[in-house]
């Protein structure tokens, strides 16, 4: 079966997710995880894409960001793929990819969703400097950081941003939405409601939704088409 072509909605957030192959690890300390930030930092500026969240886990990297365009979002992978695994390589006296094959990618509605995968991607990781949750927490300002309309929709000030943000956090993402982010993750399904999904559908040109399981049922004989 072929592979679907990857769904992308410019000017609307993104979860992407790049894994490591399997016993590699991908950012094994602060020096790989700060030239992994500055790697991304060029790409996000050449490409015009804005960042919302990052994780930088042993295994994966997680993303959130809103991309200008299709292209863009490729670019900025694909630099990042470049750079920063051939720094990787030099530095730890290895050759080869450190992927473990394509970056996976859902598009997100603004709001919940968007909301749902913010947290997913700072709850990732405990280590300093790991995740972009000092910087949604207020602890810390991360000019590498663009906040989305979701989080500024937590509070009327900082304040009640941060401790909104802070309980949710706490509180850690229900097992049932984390599910569906991964989920989408896989086959690069849309997260969000009907209406969205219809857009997403509409605009990329693929399904945004898994199709029904099993044939459609059978129209009594004699019945109307549509």
């Amino acid at each position: 079966m072929a592979r679907l072509p990857r769904g992308v909605l410019p000017g609307h957030p993104h979860l992407v997710v790049q894994r490591a192959l399997a016993g590699v690890a991908a950012f094994a300390d602060r020096q790989d995880r700060q030239a992994a930030l500055d790697t991304l930092r060029e790409g996000l500026a050449t490409e015009r894409v804005q960042l919302h969240a990052y994780a930088l886990t042993t295994a994966e990297l997680r993303l959130v960001l809103t991309p200008p365009s299709a292209q863009a979002l490729s670019r900025l992978m694909q630099h990042l793929g470049r750079r920063y695994v051939a720094g990787f390589n030099r530095r730890h006296g290895r050759q080869g990819t450190l992927w473990d094959g394509r970056f996976g990618c859902a598009v997100l509605q603004e709001g919940a969703a968007c909301l749902d995968a913010l947290l997913w991607v700072d709850a990732a990781s405990d280590e300093a400097g790991a995740t972009s949750a000092d910087h949604h927490l207020g602890r810390q300002h991360n000019p590498l950081l663009s906040d989305p309309p979701s989080w500024w929709a937590l509070g009327n000030t900082p304040f009640e941003r941060e401790l909104a943000y802070r309980q949710r956090l706490a509180e850690g993402l229900p097992a049932q939405r984390a599910q569906a982010l991964t989920a989408a993750l896989r086959s690069g399904w849309v997260v969000g409601d009907e209406a969205f999904a219809a857009l997403a559908s509409s605009t990329t040109g693929r399904p945004a939704r898994p199709r029904p399981r099993g044939r459609p049922p059978r129209r009594p004989p004699g019945s109307p088409t549509v």
